[in-house]
């Protein structure tokens, strides 16, 4: 509707996933909930995207940080589909105190200095449009955020730029540009931004004189040549039958690469129907050290997702209709905001000393308008990956190399 205002929700970050519901316990902290039902998330949303073809890669912790903050104003069948869509199990209180305690937690892994981790999350308001000051002090409390009122009625460009120059300094210039012309408008009352940058060196790091071309079979019909790194070492690693799954810790051991590679090089799709948060873990149970052949790509690659239709098919829809959403807990108004657009774009860099990523997601609300020879584990055909803190098992990236010489856009 043209009448209707519209909110923006932005999300800058690393993936982040975390384990299944399905291993809940009476004793189970609301994070450790959290946890799970992000992981469950992560990976509906992995099926969804799969679909496509080509490389993959997405911040679900970073979506989830945007749409937890937009849920903290959803009322009504709106609140209802949202917690039911983003797998949130538990109330607006506990969420978003526990959201709190997650990024807390990463705060805690930046300051030990073995990595570069930073989280930042903003708000961007219509000069003169009245939020509810509970839902202001609800999303500075748990948020932390910044609050920059901007004029999208008479100078959105210039508020356009302002965001995206946002995004830019959180990221570290990886994510550019990640509210295109035309997604901000004169009903747009508010932009909601999540970011987070990551730089973790390998704990084993590959060395640059070993890295050779060598092919990389993108089907069984097609291959390409790309920079191949290898290392002799001890890893942990399964063999699972039909795929085999590596970790490759990164300096302090706080943080990991999960590489999952089907043995067939056709076997990619067999593997993601497969994948889900429960089956992960249980994946993951089985890993145990041992020395290993290890062969991975370089890749650097940078994706751009547009999810207001995939988080509707997800079963989110009133927040996208103008006549149905409700998120009276923002600006008291039963129907006056509905999300306009959900934007999240994501980088990563996997290189001989270790792993670099960043990715932003944009949320628009708009008013109603064995000592055998050693395994070789050779990723030279598609493969999913993940980055996880390995504490509570949050996954902070995730993605999936079809063609490491595609930077993507």
């Amino acid at each position: 509707m043209k009448n209707s205002p519209k909110v923006i929700a932005l999300s800058v970050v690393l993936p982040v996933l975390f384990c299944s519901p399905g291993f809940a316990t009476d004793k189970q902290t609301n994070e450790q909930l959290l946890v799970q039902g992000n992981s469950a998330f992560a990976m509906d949303l992995y099926q969804k995207l799969r679909a496509s073809d080509g490389n993959i890669f997405f911040s679900p912790y970073s979506i989830l940080t945007a749409l937890a903050m937009t849920y903290g104003g959803a009322r009504g069948n709106t609140e209802k589909e949202m917690a039911k869509t983003l797998r949130f199990s538990l109330d607006q209180e506990n969420l978003h105190s526990a959201f709190a305690q997650m990024e807390s937690r990463l705060i805690k892994v930046q300051k030990s200095g073995n990595i570069k981790l930073s989280v930042a999350n903003s708000l961007w308001p219509q000069q003169g449009y009245k939020f509810l000051d509970e839902y202001l002090s609800l999303v500075k409390k748990h948020y932390g955020v910044s609050i920059t009122p901007v004029d999208y009625k008479h100078a959105r460009e210039a508020a356009r730029k302002m965001i995206n120059k946002w995004v830019e300094n959180k990221t570290q210039d990886k994510i550019k540009n990640l509210i295109q012309p035309g997604i901000l408008d004169a009903l747009t009352r508010l932009v909601l931004v999540s970011a987070i940058y990551f730089k973790g060196n390998w704990q084993s790091q590959f060395k640059v004189d070993k890295t050779k071309d060598a092919p990389f079979h993108i089907s069984s019909k097609r291959s390409v040549q790309a920079p191949m790194m290898t290392q002799m070492e001890k890893f942990r690693y399964a063999d699972l039958g039909s795929f085999e799954i590596l970790e490759l810790p990164y300096v302090g051991n706080e943080m990991s690469m999960i590489v999952l590679l089907p043995k067939e090089v056709d076997g990619i799709k067999q593997m993601e129907a497969s994948l889900s948060a429960k089956n992960l873990e249980q994946w993951k149970r089985q890993l145990s050290k041992r020395q290993m052949r290890v062969f991975l790509p370089k890749f650097k690659m940078t994706s751009k997702f547009r999810l207001d239709q995939t988080l509707v098919s997800m079963g989110m829809v009133d927040a996208f209709n103008d006549s149905k959403a409700n998120f009276a807990g923002m600006d008291g108004r039963p129907h006056g905001l509905y999300i306009g657009a959900v934007i999240h774009q994501a980088f990563v860099d996997v290189n001989e000393e270790g792993t670099e990523a960043a990715a932003a997601t944009a949320v628009a609300m708009t008013l109603k308008s064995v000592p055998a020879p050693p395994p070789v584990f050779r990723a030279d055909h598609p493969f999913i990956f993940l980055i996880q803190e390995n504490r509570s098992g949050s996954i902070l990236f995730m993605g999936r190399v079809t063609n490491p010489t595609n930077t993507g856009e």
